[in-house]
């Protein structure tokens, strides 16, 4: 469903998977600039919306995700996977917990599956699972001074990362929240200059960033998703066994296109090295001080100083994992002296 604040003066439709709410509103230079150095509000009214309520939900949770929810506090927003027995991905989730009920969301057109998935979980614990999507977006407020328009609005927020609060907002109201955001001095920024700034800040997006092969030492979630100090969850062994003994097929790199280029890369189009194949490219935008960037995947054994070709545009790379990421485990393999 188109998103309603696509009627604000200036709002341009954004590509697939985010083609219902705006790429910009006619600058987006500068509502780049007003994520990085005031504040500005991002609509992502197309994210799906999944509430997890009843007594015993922390604790499935806990069970079922790769984060350690049994003692989550109220109002803490984190992140978690949901992955098979091979350690690859099924699920990404931005969630936060209000004390009675634990609200996700996740990408465009994907909380129907989520729900089902939850609900074949259930079995015989205290715990429900709806996709409220209809009913509830995601208006999201970055940037220095966020803190100073978000007292100009009410309800449920979650602070997924260091530098953006999410709110979760009735549908009904989502036009009404923005204009309060606006009258109180953020500005409405679209999907350009947001995916621009996850992309300076080395965030990977699930089904963008991630194919049906990615696990998470690859992709940089170990620690803001990935919670290695707790109990059983499906795709644990992949990721203890990443961890202690590293060498994950590939690595997560930064990618500074050439500027020359007309045009952004197609994601999942080759990254190729002196003419061979050695990786995909997943999202890009044009960040208004970086330029033109990306975020790809590369075989481990790429050498980290090498110029790229991404899908025919001349690029240079920045680490994100390292080559030798993982390999936490202190083997010995010396005889004892008799």
């Amino acid at each position: 469903m188109t998103s309603p604040l696509m009627t604000t003066p200036g709002a341009v439709s954004a590509a697939n998977p985010d083609s219902d709410v705006a790429a910009h509103y006619g600058d987006p230079s500068h509502e780049g600039r007003a994520i990085a150095r005031s504040s500005a509000w991002v609509d992502r009214s197309n994210r799906g919306v999944v509430r997890v309520s009843g007594p015993d939900r922390l604790g499935w949770l806990n069970d079922l995700t790769s984060q350690s929810t049994r003692d989550l506090a109220p109002g803490v927003g984190t992140e978690a996977l949901i992955m098979d027995a091979r350690g690859r991905l099924k699920h990404h989730l931005s969630l936060v917990d209000d004390g009675e009920s634990t609200w996700i969301h996740t990408e465009p057109g994907d909380a129907a599956e989520l729900a089902r998935f939850l609900d074949s979980m259930v079995f015989m614990l205290r715990v429900e699972i709806e996709d409220l999507s209809d009913s509830l977006s995601v208006l999201t407020v970055l940037g220095p001074a966020r803190e100073k328009v978000l007292v100009s609005v009410e309800g449920l927020t979650t602070r997924p990362t260091e530098d953006e609060t999410d709110l979760f907002v009735p549908s009904q109201e989502l036009v009404a929240t923005a204009e309060k955001l606006t009258e109180a001095g953020a500005r409405p920024a679209g999907l350009w200059s947001y995916e621009a700034h996850r992309i300076a800040a080395h965030r990977a997006r699930a089904g963008l960033d991630s194919d049906d092969r990615a696990i998470p030492h690859e992709m940089d979630w170990v620690g803001s998703a990935v919670q290695l100090d707790k109990g059983c969850y499906p795709g644990q062994e992949t990721v203890a066994r990443v961890h202690n003994l590293g060498r994950p097929p590939r690595r997560l790199v930064m990618l500074h296109l050439d500027g020359t280029a007309e045009r952004l890369p197609e994601v999942g189009a080759d990254i190729e090295l002196q003419g061979r194949r050695i990786g995909r490219v997943g999202s890009s935008a044009r960040h208004h001080e970086l330029g033109p960037i990306a975020l790809g995947l590369v075989k481990r054994t790429a050498p980290i100083d090498a110029d790229l070709v991404v899908d025919g545009i001349a690029a240079g790379q920045e680490v994100i994992v390292d080559p030798d990421t993982g390999a936490n485990a202190q083997i010995d393999l010396r005889r004892r002296p008799r």
